[in-house]
């Protein structure tokens, strides 16, 4: 059964672009210091290696720029929220792309600044409101620019896992969003009011079917760090193993998601 219909989040298009520039600008640096050795390590993206995943995170970018070449869509048909649950029908495609990305991008650096320098082109003459044919439906640029930030996030959380002591850091606005747009995908996947989902200090959504709380403490509370339900939202983590590692609090007869997750995988 497909996710139910929610209203949108509202974000600020401006605070998007710039989170997404900021992220991929840390991504940069920390790629910048990677030597032959580190890009030739495995990820715990199947069988992709660093250098695969650098050059699938150029497609962030890329992604976009590639999309505003394509005949613009007559009308919007799809909506933000739709996004994460459509993304997972594209990962062989997205798989052979980056493999193949990184063959012909023998050096990761050009590779990931000539995909700014497009991108920063690109969109300096675009409105947020000019539509782009994605696998979600057709979305405002300004909408699927939120998506980038979930790409950029995740991926140099992927990063970090990969290559000991790189600690790429986190962009706060980018991480916000991230986390916000998964906590709402999951309130979809899931509606209902029974459950409060916390993740601080971005979000709090209700979720999961029964009695709706009203006021005072809601009696089925999860709570966790933005990371961590990144982890989760994305089949990193299990839910599992974050209760068992404390990575998550969660109490109530109806305060375990391990049905509704992952929300990406």
């Amino acid at each position: 059964m497909p996710p139910a219909r929610k209203r949108t989040r509202s974000y600020d298009p401006v605070k998007t672009r710039t989170a997404v520039l900021a992220q991929y600008g840390h991504v940069r640096a920390g790629v910048a210091t990677l030597t032959p050795d580190q890009l030739a390590l495995p990820t715990r993206l199947g069988d992709w290696t660093v250098r695969e995943l650098v050059a699938h995170l150029g497609m962030t970018l890329g992604a976009v720029s590639a999309l505003l070449g394509l005949p613009e869509p007559s009308e919007q048909d799809g909506t933000l929220l739709d996004w994460p649950f459509a993304i997972a029908a594209d990962a062989p495609a997205i798989a052979a792309h980056a493999r193949e990305l990184a063959e012909r991008h023998p050096d990761p650096d050009a590779h990931l600044a000539a995909a700014e320098e497009r991108f920063t082109a690109d969109l300096a003459a675009r409105p947020g409101t000019r539509l782009l044919p994605t696998s979600a439906g057709a979305l405002p640029l300004a909408d699927y620019l939120v998506t980038r930030t979930v790409e950029l996030v995740v991926h140099t959380d992927d990063l970090n896992a990969a290559v000991p002591g790189l600690d790429i850091p986190y962009d706060r606005q980018a991480l916000a969003a991230c986390t916000r747009l998964l906590a709402d995908a999951l309130a979809a996947k899931a509606p209902g009011g029974s459950t409060e989902v916390r993740v601080p200090p971005y979000a709090v959504v209700q979720c999961v079917e029964g009695p709706r709380h009203t006021r005072g403490t809601p009696p089925n509370v999860v709570e966790t760090d933005p990371l961590t339900w990144l982890r989760l939202a994305t089949g990193r983590l299990t839910w599992q193993q974050a209760v068992e590692d404390a990575h998550v609090s969660a109490s109530g007869e109806r305060a375990d998601l391990s049905a509704y997750l992952p929300l990406m995988a």
